[in-house]
């Protein structure tokens, strides 16, 4: 059995490299000098048999464009080659010539990345790059590729599952799923004490897992691709991470698994279940392994939901296989430290057993008392109860750490430890580090920023006083939006909260309007927040020379029926979340958190979209470039 599931993951990954194949088309980059430091630059492209690309404003598909490395002044890409009429849509075959005059220094060295996509009558490959070097002033310019010219086109899609890759590892890091891996040891240390069954049952936990979020974002981009409906899909995965009910609900479960751990109950299946189970045991026992499994999916989703977001918005945008490829590399990657803690009990159970073992459990049930307060604190924010603000999420905290400390010392028992005597120098480093944790929370009641854990806490808008700025924290918005949306803006910055009034705003300025892509419950918006956003020079920018509008996309705020939108599908719009999450989608085709762009006064992009990015050089670089 076991040998079958390996080979048919091994023929799915080799499926999976079978798309990385050589280059739809390969390139010749020249130069001419047409007047003083301008220079025409032609792009001829040898395009495979069977395949056509797009040109720069296609109908369908990924526009032909060129991105420069060296600093130089470009001007519109032209069309020198006629392209066929072929489905309802200009394409190339077999030749396609571009060409771009750009002005720039005689001897300098022109560096850039064409990216294109191909096509065959039945599917469409992934985006594909060529990066040429080509010196400007010589009278016959050539360039010559940087790089492998077929590496440079299969990087795009090794890039692509490489990013997918590392952000499936990254998960097991944040809040929602960190807090799983308690429960993932609690579960399988009650597994059979046969070792080639366990073995088994944790390979099938990493296998469910894999299946649980690659199968149905297949099913969902197969009924997107037929009804139209990315919205419906979107819309699904902001109610699960962002509504009350659900994270009340994974809340409520964290905190039962903690009293548990502490002793006061023990969680054990429904009879029924366990009778079924025993009774499957003869063919490994699976109904719990699923159906652990299916919690961890679930209860994660709301941290691994923007990403999987991310993926399936480019099922919309012709990349026909790309979001079932890169979702099967990032389940992989979140299921292997998962499947590694499955087994590890198993190992466990050849150690002597005691006290030390519950201790285990009860210091995992401390931190899932505290990093379950973060969906309590995201249905918080959402819905704007202020039950939770950060100096009250900070004390719990404090008194949680604090608390475990003096359990490592010895000083507080649960019901099933055994008196101690001495405190072993493991216990001792380990309460050494967390009451120097306690110690660095301290001052966040006084609004000290806490930049480690930004991401896990509420912002520092939510908290009453901080010390040095007054009695309380600054709050942003103007007196039309801020104050009637209940909104603010990190660090105190103006602004607005819809994009149309951040437009009517801009025109009335003559700036540009920084569009900042968030949510509530966002745990690398607040990175970034205090990151980059608190560099005197981010924070300068920002104030002077932008309006900026902060687009929430999970807030439950209801807007003005003014203001409600209407879908072309029919459906209306009404709270701040949903509209901006549509506008974020079909304007700025961004289906995750944060994103960043600058706009015209009239709505034009100038720069954008940028990502999740801790750079403040390139954030500045950013900023500027739009001025």
């Amino acid at each position: 059995m076991r040998s079958r599931f390996l080979s048919a993951f091994a023929a799915l990954l080799v499926s999976v490299a079978a798309f990385a194949q050589g280059p739809s088309a390969t390139w010749k980059v020249e130069a001419r000098k047409v007047a003083e430091q301008t220079f025409r630059v032609s792009f001829t492209g040898t395009i495979a048999s069977g395949q056509h690309i797009y040109g720069i404003a296609p109908e369908i598909g990924l526009p032909f464009e060129v991105n420069y490395a060296s600093d130089v002044t470009a001007g519109p890409i032209s069309e020198e080659s006629t392209p066929t009429d072929y489905k309802g849509g200009p394409v190339f075959f077999n030749k396609a010539v571009f060409s771009q005059e750009v002005t720039a220094p005689e001897g300098t060295s022109l560096e850039g990345t064409l990216t294109w996509q191909a096509c065959t009558d039945d599917m469409c490959g992934f985006p594909e790059e060529y990066g040429f070097s080509v010196a400007l002033g010589k009278a016959d310019a050539h360039s010559s590729a940087i790089g492998d010219p077929e590496k440079q086109s299969d990087g795009s899609l090794w890039a692509l599952l490489l990013e997918a890759i590392l952000w499936g590892l990254a998960m097991l890091l944040t809040p929602c799923v960190f807090p799983m891996v308690p429960m993932t040891v609690s579960f399988f240390l009650k597994a059979s004490d046969n070792i080639h069954q366990g073995r088994f049952k944790a390979f099938m936990y990493g296998v469910f897992i894999v299946l649980l979020y690659t199968v149905p974002v297949v099913l969902l981009f197969g009924l997107t691709r037929l009804i139209g409906g990315e919205t419906v899909t979107a819309d699904i995965f902001n109610w699960l991470a962002t509504h009350w009910l659900p994270n009340i609900l994974f809340f409520l479960v964290f905190f039962i698994f903690a009293l548990s751990f502490f002793g006061a109950f023990e969680i054990t299946l429904p009879s029924s279940w366990s009778t079924s189970a025993d009774a499957k045991s003869g063919k490994g026992g699976l109904a719990g392994v699923f159906f652990m499994a299916l919690t961890l999916v679930l209860v994660s989703f709301s941290c691994t939901g923007p990403i999987v977001g991310s993926v399936l918005l480019k099922s919309t945008q012709g990349q026909f296989w790309t979001p079932m490829v890169t979702m099967l590399a990032f389940s992989v990657a979140f299921a292997l430290p998962f499947t590694v803690f499955a087994l590890f009990p198993q190992l466990l159970k050849k150690l002597k057993s005691g006290s030390w073992l519950n201790s285990v459990k009860v210091v995992l049930g401390f931190v899932e008392l505290a990093l379950g307060l973060k969906f309590l604190s995201t249905a918080d924010q959402t819905y704007h109860w202020h039950i939770l603000d950060r100096e009250v999420y900070l004390a719990l905290w404090i008194v949680i750490f604090t608390l475990l400390g003096l359990y490592l010392l010895g000083k507080i028992r649960f019901k099933y430890d055994e008196a101690r005597d001495h405190v072993s120098i493991v216990r001792l480093l380990l309460a050494i580090g967390v009451f120097s944790f306690v110690v660095y929370l301290v001052p966040g009641m006084w609004g000290a920023p806490l930049k480690g854990l930004s991401g896990y806490l509420p912002p520092i808008e939510t908290q009453d006083f901080v010390l040095g700025s007054g009695a309380t924290v600054s709050s942003s918005g103007n007196s039309s939006s801020g104050n009637t949306y209940g909104l603010k803006i990190a660090h105190g910055l103006d602004g607005y909260f819809t994009l149309e009034e951040g437009l009517e705003a801009a025109k009335a300025s003559g700036k540009p309007v920084f569009v900042d892509v968030t949510g509530h419950g966002c745990v690398n918006c607040r990175e970034m927040e205090a990151r980059v956003w608190s560099d005197p020079d981010v924070l300068r920018r920002l104030r002077e020379n932008f309006v900026i509008v902060a687009l929430y996309t999970d807030d439950k705020t209801k807007l003005p029926e003014g203001r409600w939108l209407t879908t072309p599908a029919g459906k209306t719009l009404k709270t701040i979340g949903s509209v901006n999450s549509y506008v974020a989608r079909t304007r700025f085709g961004v289906n995750a958190q944060p994103n960043y762009l600058i706009l015209s006064p009239e709505g034009e992009i100038l720069a954008g979209p940028r990502a999740y990015n801790l750079s403040i050089p390139g954030y500045i670089q950013f900023l500027d470039s739009a001025l």
